[in-house]
């Protein structure tokens, strides 16, 4: 037989195959509407269709090249995934525990672990399980926790009780031989008498969005007679109402041949004291490599409610104690001093 005549009988058997091929569908698996393409544990490519989606029958699974693999079954287990049966009704013996469930990354018993394939340097598919992390984004760090304001002794201005008449068998003299200290209001009263309105605001401390900036109480610093002693001060002009209504700062308290335990009087456009804050409950940070050591508080200010001012400076209390702090090589003692650098900066929400 010639080679013209053998090209004439394949030439028709070829096209009667391609159109064969057509009337079939001429589409892969992968391509058809209702199916969705997976891999199993053994790295197989799969197809498996979408429950009421199309009526037909699933495909057999293919190779990782996409050839039909029919010489081989599908080992056992390696299926699409079963659908979770919940239990339709729940007793003491069969509930489920959430916490040993939470604990468990949500599977069920019976149920496969979560897994992930992937192919190694000389192009084998492994498979490795994993346990889902159920932490939240707090306990993972990567949302910082909330902002807890420091402990404090708070006065507010109020009204004054000295006019209220006595109760019978007052004794005007009776808190002072028993050693009680006199009222809030009372004490609030007296240090107002001593602060603030001859105050220089002319060197003044313009508040600082968006970073942490510095204030410093040196031997340069004007220095005030306050209620509680004399002490340098820095006055701080705080944010107006029309650009916020009330905030959080961080005060920071930089040690340095001793450390600076700062309190704070706010005041009004009229430099008259709205709120003394003094006795904070600071922790220290102690120092290292890139920073040095430091005392911390969280504090509110409230412009809306007339806080116009905030004056930063030291008791005469505070200087006679000390900071003692925790080392390796044993407890430290920090003295307490009338100079030092603060850091202030506002906590963004």
């Amino acid at each position: 037989m010639t080679n013209g005549s053998r090209l004439k009988r394949i030439l028709p058997l070829l096209l009667a195959t391609s159109l064969a091929g057509c009337q079939i569908g001429g589409s892969v698996v992968s391509e058809r509407e209702g199916y969705f393409t997976w891999v199993d544990e053994q790295g197989r490519v799969r197809y498996s269709p979408i429950a009421g989606a199309t009526g037909e029958e699933p495909e057999q699974p293919t190779g990782e090249e996409g050839g039909t693999d029919a010489a081989a079954p599908a080992p056992a287990g390696t299926g699409p995934k079963p659908e979770l049966r919940e239990e339709t009704e729940y007793t003491l013996e069969n509930y489920p525990d959430a916490g040993q469930l939470e604990k468990d990354g949500y599977v069920r018993p019976g149920e496969r672990q979560p897994y992930f394939t992937w192919r190694d340097a000389e192009g084998n598919v492994r498979v490795d399980y994993y346990q889902p992390d159920t932490r939240s984004d707090r306990q993972k760090g990567l949302v910082a926790p909330p902002v807890r304001i420091t402990e404090a002794r708070v006065y507010h201005a109020g009204p004054d009780t000295a006019d209220r008449a006595p109760v019978p068998g007052h004794d005007p003299d009776a808190f002072t031989i028993l050693g009680i200290e006199p009222a809030i209001s009372d004490y609030f009263s007296r240090f107002s008498e001593a602060c603030c309105e001859s105050m220089d605001i002319r060197h003044r401390e313009s508040w600082q969005s968006g970073r942490e900036f510095g204030i410093a109480l040196t031997e340069s610093s004007q220095v005030h007679p306050f209620l509680t002693g004399p002490s340098p001060y820095q006055v701080v002009e705080l944010p107006g109402p029309d650009r916020i209504d009330s905030f959080v700062m961080r005060l920071r308290s930089y040690a340095r041949n001793g450390v600076l335990v700062p309190s704070l009087v706010f005041l009004d456009d009229q430099m008259k004291p709205l709120r003394l804050v003094t006795d904070l409950v600071m922790d220290f940070e102690p120092e290292n490599w890139r920073r040095r050591g430091y005392l911390e508080a969280w504090i509110p200010a409230f412009p809306a409610r007339g806080e116009r001012w905030m004056v930063v400076f030291t008791r005469a209390e505070d200087l006679s104690g000390q900071t003692v702090i925790e080392t390796p090589s044993g407890p430290r003692k920090i003295p307490h001093v009338s100079e030092g650098e603060i850091g202030l900066m506002q906590l963004e929400d």
